[in-house]
């Protein structure tokens, strides 16, 4: 289980998450949704603890301190949305590199590192570049190569910052399937930041919208992804059909020159 109780992060002079709280069950989904600037991220590093914050993170109850480094990768894998790649590191070592804490320091990889390794290429389509480079790789490819080395790390907690956002349609599709089916097989706790409405909708078990820092609304995608509640914080014009997989979001072009619903805005506090 992961546990995030009144969590706050100041950036400088803003506050960027104010006594955010969720909780995601083994083998649940939690998507964070909201605009640009809401949250989403920090929140993310937050809980992967990349940056300072006040309140609570635990992981099956225990709370990590910053110094506990190696002991947080083994409960935490993250997945940021804008990575920084070793350009001459091989796609196989790269993802070698998330059984590190699995090690004592300079201990060798093994055998079954080694399998968890290809068994992971194999499911993200990325077996046939495992002595490429990464500076061969393509945007969507590089991505898969990021996911591949968090899900080594075999951490009951897998947090995702739009894992989609450098993928196709079809790799962005089987990203999600395989996340899907790892949280189910191996009861992963997952977070995940995603700004396709759609894809949170259909593959999350409850959303929560950060706006201005605040959690404003948590509860079922059929609840959460409405008509209203996106013009309301997103400031956009959609329609919302339900389905059997999850509400699926078409945004809808409004008169010429309307501009969209730029004046929309809310009220965090309400």
């Amino acid at each position: 289980m992961l546990e995030i109780l009144a969590v706050s992060v100041r950036l400088g002079t803003n506050m960027a998450l104010q006594e955010v709280s969720a909780t995601v069950p083994g083998g649940g989904w939690l998507g964070v949704i909201g605009p640009n600037g809401a949250g989403k991220s920090t929140l993310m590093r937050a809980v992967a603890g990349l940056v300072p914050y006040s309140g609570h993170v635990r992981v099956a109850g225990r709370e990590y301190r910053v110094a506990e480094h190696r002991q947080r990768a083994l409960a935490v894998a993250y997945v940021p949305q804008r990575p920084l790649l070793p350009r001459e590191m091989t796609v196989t070592d790269y993802v070698l590199l998330g059984r590190s804490p699995h090690h004592s320091y300079l201990g060798a990889e093994t055998a079954r590192d080694r399998r968890a390794a290809g068994v992971v290429l194999e499911r993200l389509e990325l077996a046939r570049f495992a002595r490429r480079p990464l500076a061969q790789l393509s945007g969507g490819e590089s991505q898969r190569a990021v996911l591949a080395r968090a899900l080594v790390q075999e951490a009951p907690v897998l947090v995702l910052d739009e894992p989609t956002t450098s993928l196709d349609l079809g790799h962005g599709q089987l990203v999600m399937e395989l996340v899907d089916q790892l949280r189910r097989e191996r009861d992963i706790c997952v977070l995940c930041a995603i700004h396709d409405l759609t894809l949170a909708g259909q593959y999350a078990d409850s959303l929560m919208v950060l706006f201005e820092g605040r959690s404003v609304l948590f509860g079922a995608p059929a609840e959460v992804v409405t008509e209203a509640n996106i013009s309301r914080f997103f400031g956009a014009r959609v329609q919302v059909a339900p389905g059997g997989a999850g509400p699926t979001v078409t945004p809808v072009r409004g008169p010429a020159g309307a501009g969209g619903n730029k004046g929309v805005g809310v009220n965090a506090s309400q």
